[in-house]
């Protein structure tokens, strides 16, 4: 089984029009309500593909009992910790004539120190019948900032892998931790490291490379860096990979990255070598374009783009 971890669960709701100009009144072509946050979209990704899997973490009010309801008929086992604040909407603005999405993101609720408490204790039972717990998005108010790293302690002492999807802070704190693998993207992977690298340094200098072979020396066994649409820099057991994702017509690129972490987490589960972990993590990733909500994928989609995905072997 696979543990996600959302500590900021929302409503995702994605507006389809067909422009959204600002000060105007825009009216909606089609709207799709899903429960969402990172997590929530690995843990539906990894359901998808096939995997069982189990959604964790805090949800609250009304908000919080939809999500519950909508995860159920979905068939998405779930065992979350009840908080008294209302769960957060997350909105999405696509403007179909520019092609540009635009996101409004409520800051969640306030969490008080019983419920990560209870918390703690869940990621501890679950971990010990889990292959892989992953740790995605952002931390709400009232979670410190070190409560990733507190968490992937509980989660290596039972026994299972650690892979932390976060920014900021909580990626600082976190990787002290030690997760087995970690995705931060350019501009992360620069709050990382503390130091600035343009666009061409992070993505072909023998400067990222060190970088990455630091982390791992450090025993994080897998970091990927993604790169956008020049795809992504892996550093698996020493060697260093470049993956190329297939070009499409996306959709929706939003939640990419979260099925990008699901790809890695099944394909890790299943025990495939570094270059078809990166491979098929990026082949689902990319499938998530083609949908029109986030934290979706197909099979076929998959199966398809996997034979357009290209891997190198850079170093190691």
């Amino acid at each position: 089984m696979i543990t996600t971890v959302t500590l900021n669960a929302a409503i995702d709701k994605t507006y389809y029009m067909a422009r959204f100009p600002l000060g105007r009144v825009s009216r909606v072509k089609q709207m799709y309500a899903e429960p969402g946050g990172k997590g929530i979209n690995v843990a539906r990704v990894i359901h998808q593909l096939g995997l069982p899997v189990t959604a964790t973490g805090f949800l609250g009010g009304y908000n919080g009992d939809w999500i519950r309801m909508a995860l159920s008929r979905q068939g998405i086992t779930h065992d979350f910790v009840q908080v008294e604040e209302e769960s957060r909407l997350c909105l999405n603005m696509i403007d179909e004539e520019v092609g540009v999405s635009t996101e409004v993101l409520e800051p969640g609720p306030s969490i008080p120190e019983r419920a990560m408490e209870q918390l703690s204790a869940a990621v501890g039972r679950l971990a010990a019948r889990s292959r892989i717990v992953c740790f995605s998005g952002s931390l709400p108010s009232g979670v410190p900032s070190g409560y990733y790293a507190e968490l992937i302690g509980i989660v290596k002492q039972a026994g299972a892998l650690a892979f932390l999807d976060t920014s900021g802070e909580a990626l600082r704190s976190g990787v002290q931790a030690v997760p087995d693998f970690i995705k931060p993207n350019e501009d992360e992977i620069v709050q990382l490291l503390g130091e600035e690298m343009n666009g061409e340094a992070a993505s072909s200098s023998r400067t990222l490379q060190e970088k990455l072979a630091s982390l791992q020396a450090r025993g994080m066994a897998g970091v990927t860096v993604s790169l956008g649409a020049e795809g992504s820099l892996s550093s698996f057991d020493g060697s260093l990979f470049r993956a190329a994702a297939p070009r499409i017509e996306a959709i929706n690129t939003v939640g990419c990255g979260d099925a990008f972490v699901a790809g890695m987490a099944v394909s890790t589960a299943r025990e495939l070598p570094a270059e078809e972990r990166i491979a098929f993590a990026t082949a689902v990733g990319t499938a998530n374009a083609l949908n029109a909500k986030a934290g979706y994928v197909k099979a076929s989609d998959v199966e398809r783009l996997l034979r357009e995905v290209s891997v190198e072997r850079i170093t190691g």
